[in-house]
């Protein structure tokens, strides 16, 4: 069994999006940096409810799957379509824009600390427009395994550290097979995870540090930096100094054309022409 490597470190970047909402960009800080089929991740952390209180108002989206994880705090999301949710500290929203959605995502707090984090998933050119759909994923939904030195939040996918347990996250099933995993270890502690091979992977630290390990290699990965692995059919990973919590996020690239304007994602120019005409026809869904 082969073991991944760290390729590539991305590191994120500060940004503002929606109305002013202060985050920090790694994947999809410009269109180069895109990983098969992940588009762009967001990390929003902020005690001072000046940077987050004006929230995402009402905006479009068509063509990908937006996936919204939060460690602390709590947001509504409302769509044009008539629906409504409240995402929770702990818990999770699976959202496929599909044909597309007009929707928004607004904090549920006036103070206090709000974490989380947002990634974009491309949609294979067969799914681009099917009806668009949500999957509010409340926090005792996700399940929690306890192994040495840590433990382990199952979103999508199944976490198997070759022990001879498998634990399956509520999102199964999806074309491009994502995994998502929120380890959260204590200092020196060591995991192994297996990865199917030739899928995409990265890793996100949002706490702490750690290293990848591969044979008698220790390649470190600071906190708030998106790591990029090499192929391979399973990843070692070893907690710093002070532990860590990172996130570990995987899928089937899907090899397509992407021709992306904001909040649109197509496979070809001409598709991107489309949704833009929808969306000013008022006929985006």
């Amino acid at each position: 069994m082969t073991t991944r490597s760290l390729s590539r470190i991305i590191p994120s970047i500060p940004v503002s999006d929606g109305a002013g909402v202060k985050l920090r960009r790694s994947l999809g800080q410009n269109q180069g940096l895109r990983l098969d089929p992940f588009l762009m991740l967001d990390e929003f952390a902020s005690d001072n409810p000046d940077d987050y209180i004006a929230g995402f108002p009402p905006h479009p989206h068509r063509g990908f799957e937006t996936v919204t994880y939060m460690l602390e705090g709590d947001f509504q999301h409302q769509d044009h379509l008539g629906n409504s949710g409240h995402l929770r500290g702990g818990g999770a929203q699976w959202m496929t824009a599909g044909r597309g959605i007009i929707h928004s995502e607004m904090p549920l707090q006036q103070s206090g600390r709000l974490h989380g984090f947002q990634f974009w998933i491309n949609l294979p050119a067969r799914e681009k427009m099917k009806p668009a759909s949500y999957r509010d994923i409340q926090p005792e939904e996700i399940p929690e395994q306890e192994i040495d030195g840590g433990r382990v939040r199952v979103i999508a996918g199944t976490f198997d550290g070759g022990d001879g347990q498998a634990t399956p996250g509520p999102i199964q099933g999806l074309s491009t097979a994502p995994l998502f995993l929120d380890l959260r270890l204590d200092a020196g502690a060591r995991v192994s995870q297996r990865i199917e091979a030739g899928h995409t992977a990265f890793l996100y630290p949002y706490a702490g540090s750690l290293s990848v390990i591969s044979g008698d290699s220790a390649h470190p990965l600071p906190a708030r930096q998106a790591g990029v692995l090499s192929d391979g059919e399973r990843v070692e990973l070893e907690a710093g100094p002070d532990g860590c919590g990172v996130l570990l996020i995987t899928a089937r690239p899907l090899g397509e054309p992407v021709v992306q304007y904001g909040p649109f994602v197509m496979n070809t120019r001409e598709e991107i022409e489309q949704a833009l005409d929808d969306y000013r026809a008022g006929t985006l869904a």
